[in-house]
């Protein structure tokens, strides 16, 4: 691809950044509870289910569990997400789109029959088509397209929002599926027009990098 072409593919896309101090994002929580570190995620070798965080790098690593939810300063109505996430055996986390729908992200490598909280669930509303979970440890994406619920003049809404596509390691996992209410513990606990991306941090060690978006509307 010449540099034209890359320009024009990287057109209307916005990188969320991940450096040291963290700006542009905000805690849900009080800051002396925070595990967030900011640097290169692995695996700890004494413990499967345990992350460190070595020096350098732009990484997003929650380091141990009890820690906080991060949200970024920025907020989006219809987009499409990028974002990449590590997770150690059996840990647990999730991305909020909008601050208030929570895509699971659990280590549910290798399991043939999926729950509503497995990796790629939309918490508590749907199961994903299919386990495209890899192992424990590994780098996994997921790129999420969705579409914001619409309100009227009086802030009633009117229509849900919608995860138009979602794909977790380029496999389709949903696919036009509504989002009738929130699902617990986002931001505001409301469904809005606009809002933040939401990274959990109190359930468990997870790393995320390479955080990018497409405002649609």
């Amino acid at each position: 691809m010449g540099l034209a072409a890359s320009a024009v593919a990287e057109e209307g896309w916005i990188t969320i950044p991940i450096k040291p101090g963290l700006p542009g994002w905000k805690l849900k929580g009080s800051p002396e509870q925070s595990k967030w570190q900011v640097g290169t995620a692995a695996v700890d070798s004494n413990d499967p289910r345990s992350l460190i965080c070595k020096p350098g790098g732009e990484e997003l690593v929650n380091v141990g569990s009890h820690g906080v939810d991060i949200y970024t300063e920025q907020t989006f109505g219809d987009a499409i997400i990028e974002i990449e996430v590590m997770v150690p055996k059996a840990s647990n986390s999730g991305i909020y789109v909008m601050g208030e729908y929570e895509i699971q992200v659990l280590d549910s490598y290798g399991k043939e029959k999926l729950g509503m909280g497995d990796m790629g669930a939309l918490y508590s509303i749907a199961v994903p088509k299919v386990n495209a979970s890899k192992k424990p440890g590994e780098w996994q994406k997921y790129v999420i397209e969705y579409r914001a619920p619409r309100f009227d003049a009086t802030g009633k809404k009117i229509a849900n929002g919608k995860l138009v596509k979602v794909v977790l390691n380029g496999q389709v996992i949903h696919e036009n599926l509504e989002l009738p209410s929130q699902t617990p513990g986002g931001v505001t606990g409301k469904e809005v027009p606009r809002g933040p991306i939401m990274l959990q941090g109190n359930h468990g060690p997870v790393a995320y990098r390479n955080i990018r978006v497409k405002p649609l509307d």
